[in-house]
């Protein structure tokens, strides 16, 4: 295996240079294609064909109607016939040709002596050239010849249809913008490594239009959700990703120094309590989509840099943003699939219907048969979690367990979109509390596929209360909780100020994507993941 590895590199590394040597050929023939600075291209392949096909409907009707009838037929007439046929509709067509110019990559090349044919790639797909010397001219075409699979061509001409149906381009010129120096892979295979497909996108984009059309769902997806939130009357903003005290989330930050003022600063987990500082000063409807970081793991559905969208409300609640968020769900996976139910895997999930809405307690009581509201201290709700095997830190209260309980539990159950809520007060310190009942605050989570999709509250507005909250985080990392928040001195005095009651959530974006795209792991709908530096 290594000695034919050895001969593969060996063989790549010729290749090469007989493609240094092409590009060195032709800038001392003056044809260096690196010296063009801009081509004028005034069509995608999409619309060559769109256009081609809405004229020839004008001018002869529909290409399918009209076949010459070959039944009974001798094979020689009968090819004769399709050919009448065909070019009696060409020379139709061709009285009132329809000029392009399309620029993009060669993935494929058939020389036939006079006249060859390529394929081009752009951003929206495919299109076949015909590339004849005598509407190019023999330079050119003696040119083209030498091209290699990977270059980037330019080329004006007119669309037409071959006999075999295809839209394509009739080149009248064909011009080198770049030269491709390396080898792509394999045209029916594209990039079979995985980890080279995630440190190499740029060959996996040119390669795998599947790719490609995920990135391109991506940017939909977000811009859709931009107009979704600008016709309610939210204001996109932007917050600091470097902060002093990175709260919002229980996560651990990445840190770093900052030399200029000689301090020791953080990258964001959340966006959290900017955005509150924000409601407070009167900007009653905010959103802010962005890239957050946490110190953790990777696998299929976590990378430690990813993005995150949050928006706060002024005067609504956790109820409002159930309401708001089932709506946006809703009206993304129309605009973006075209129907209100996606498949994931193999599994279909209904976004029509009324999210199920279902408590914390009340799904742990369904999935596992226990009720914490029989649970009456931490030290029996510790007991049920040693006597289940479920582990669970020293510091940990009732509230802890019962969280415990439901990840081990419920959450792989909940495939259709599910409104969890009512947490307990000890994993939600910014959240209000439910009226009366002090040990559970106004929180959900939705879950999708198993998977938590997005996490909401009632902002927690009292100072004082808040306060005494942070503290007990504060505790809690002295206890030895690495993720545990820190008291925000200017929040508190944000809180001071006054803010309104407020709904918040925020929403994992990648895993949306994920989901909207049927990818199976985070990595593929983000064009550069986090990896391992190469050859560790």
């Amino acid at each position: 295996m290594a000695e034919q590895n050895n001969q593969s590199s060996q063989d790549i590394n010729q290749l090469r240079k007989v493609r240094f040597d092409k590009l060195q050929n032709l800038q001392e023939a003056g044809k260096d294609p690196f010296v063009i600075t801009k081509y004028d291209q005034t069509h995608h392949s999409d619309e060559v064909k769109e256009l081609y096909i809405k004229h020839e409907e004008e001018v002869i009707g529909d290409w399918q109607a009209g076949k010459p009838d070959t039944e009974g037929m001798e094979e020689a007439d009968a090819r004769k016939a399709v050919r009448e046929e065909y070019n009696a509709r060409r020379a139709k067509m061709d009285e009132t040709p329809i000029y392009v110019s399309v620029a993009g990559r060669m993935l494929f090349k058939r020389v036939m002596g006079k006249a060859s044919f390529c394929n081009v790639r752009d951003l929206k797909g495919d299109i076949q050239i015909y590339v004849a010397r005598d509407a190019i001219g023999e330079d050119s075409y003696a040119d083209f010849k030498k091209s290699d699979i990977g270059d980037i061509f330019g080329v004006k001409g007119y669309a037409f249809r071959t006999m075999t149906g295809e839209i394509s381009i009739h080149a009248e010129e064909m011009v080198l913008l770049s030269k491709s120096l390396q080898i792509l892979p394999e045209k029916y295979h594209g990039l079979t490594n995985t980890d080279q497909r995630y440190r190499q996108r740029y060959i996996d984009l040119i390669m795998s239009p599947e790719s490609r059309e995920v990135f391109v769902k991506r940017s939909k997806i977000l811009s859709t959700i931009r107009k979704f939130l600008d016709a309610k009357g939210f204001m996109e903003v932007e917050t600091p990703m470097l902060v002093a005290n990175p709260g919002g989330a229980e996560a651990r930050p990445f840190e770093t120094h900052f030399n200029a003022l000689d301090e020791d600063l953080k990258l964001r987990i959340s966006l959290e309590l900017y955005l509150k500082r924000l409601i407070v000063g009167g900007m009653e409807r905010v959103y802010e989509i962005g890239r957050v970081f946490r110190n953790e793991g990777l696998d299929t559905r976590h990378n430690p840099e990813f993005t995150l969208m949050e928006l706060y409300q002024a005067y609504t609640d956790y109820n409002g943003m159930m309401d708001l968020t089932e709506e946006m769900y809703r009206h993304i996976a129309q605009e973006v699939t075209g129907s209100t139910t996606i498949t994931y895997k193999g599994i279909e999930m209904d976004l029509g219907k009324p999210f199920e809405r279902i408590t914390m307690i009340d799904a742990v009581k369904k999935y596992a048969g226990i009720d914490f509201n029989e649970i009456k201290d931490t030290a029996e709700a510790k007991a049920l979690a040693k006597e289940k095997g479920i582990e669970f830190e020293e510091w940990h209260t009732k509230g802890h367990i019962l969280s415990l309980f439901f990840e081990e539990y419920v959450e792989d159950h909940l495939i259709q979109p599910t409104f969890v809520t009512d947490h307990p007060i000890e994993i939600s310190p910014l959240t209000k509390k439910k009226p009366g009942n002090p040990e559970l605050v106004e929180r959900f989570e939705m879950f999708m596929n198993g998977w938590e999709m997005c996490n909401a509250y009632s902002e927690l507005n009292d100072p004082v209360d808040q306060r005494e909250r942070f503290a007990q985080q504060d505790a809690n990392a002295d206890a030895g909780d690495e993720e545990a928040q820190h008291t925000d001195e200017d929040f508190l005095n944000a809180l001071e100020i006054g803010m309104p009651p407020t709904g918040g959530i925020g929403y994992g974006i990648d895993r949306l994507c994920m989901l909207m795209t049927d990818s199976p792991a985070i990595r593929d709908v983000l064009l550069f993941p986090t990896l391992k530096s190469a050859g560790k």
